[in-house]
């Protein structure tokens, strides 16, 4: 193939992308009020009340939620997309190796939601006790909704760093020895990347981001050093 007909292929790959979160997008949108019934499900019961402070917020939460929704729908399909872009680069061997990392990916992405849907309410709790004494917490609908869907997409996207890992070792551009020399340097990164991408809480979200990481960082190395390249 030519380069135009890579780009145009490219095209094609990401209006199919744009088609699916499209859809999901618009399931996503008649769904808003049972999912912000679960996003709701974390607040304490005394402790904090969603109120809605502007005319269209209600409507700008639907949307939100529509595009975070679609995004984590289309998943697989983004994945699939993007690799059938790659594969016609790739040996066979390369090829079979495809698939059961689009699963894992797949898998990680759904285990990053539920953990971040399970830290919600720690990092609630943890940050509502420095109220100030005296001041109700009443928390804008737009603001919550973009803390909590934030986050879940945080440690979603953030759990795809193994596969990434994994992919780049058995293509030979990484390998166990430059990694295991690099630890310090991972941690750091690990660290700096956890405490950007949460948003708000860098105690909580971030701590157990990061130690979710660096866990999965080790047990990745071992598994390159097991496999070899």
């Amino acid at each position: 193939m030519s380069l135009l007909e890579h780009l145009e292929e490219l095209r094609s790959r990401i209006i199919v992308i744009a088609l699916a979160i499209g859809v999901a997008g618009v399931a996503g949108f008649f769904l808003a009020d049972p999912i912000i019934v679960l996003l709701r499900t974390p607040l304490p019961e005394d402790g904090a009340e969603l109120i809605q402070t502007t005319v269209g917020e209600a409507f700008g939460v639907r949307i939100q939620l529509a595009l975070m929704t679609g995004v984590a729908l289309a998943m697989p399909v983004i994945l699939y997309e993007i690799w059938a872009f790659v594969t016609p680069g790739l040996t066979r061997s390369e090829r079979r190796m495809i698939w059961p990392l689009l699963l894992a990916a797949i898998v990680l992405f759904a285990a990053g939601l539920f953990l971040g849907y399970l830290l919600i309410p720690v990092a609630i709790n943890f940050l509502l006790d420095f109220s100030l004494p005296g001041v109700e917490p009443l928390l804008g609908l737009a603001d919550y909704v973009g803390f909590v869907t934030t986050l879940l997409l945080a440690f979603g996207l953030a759990l795809q760093f193994p596969v990434i890992l994994y992919l780049l070792a058995r293509l030979g551009i990484l390998s166990y020895a430059f990694l295991s020399r690099r630890r310090r340097w991972v941690v750091m990164l690990i660290a700096l990347f956890a405490i950007i991408i949460t948003p708000g809480d860098i105690v909580i979200g971030s701590f157990t981001l990061g130690v979710v990481m660096y866990g999965l960082f080790e047990i990745t190395l071992q598994l390159i050093r097991m496999l070899g390249r």
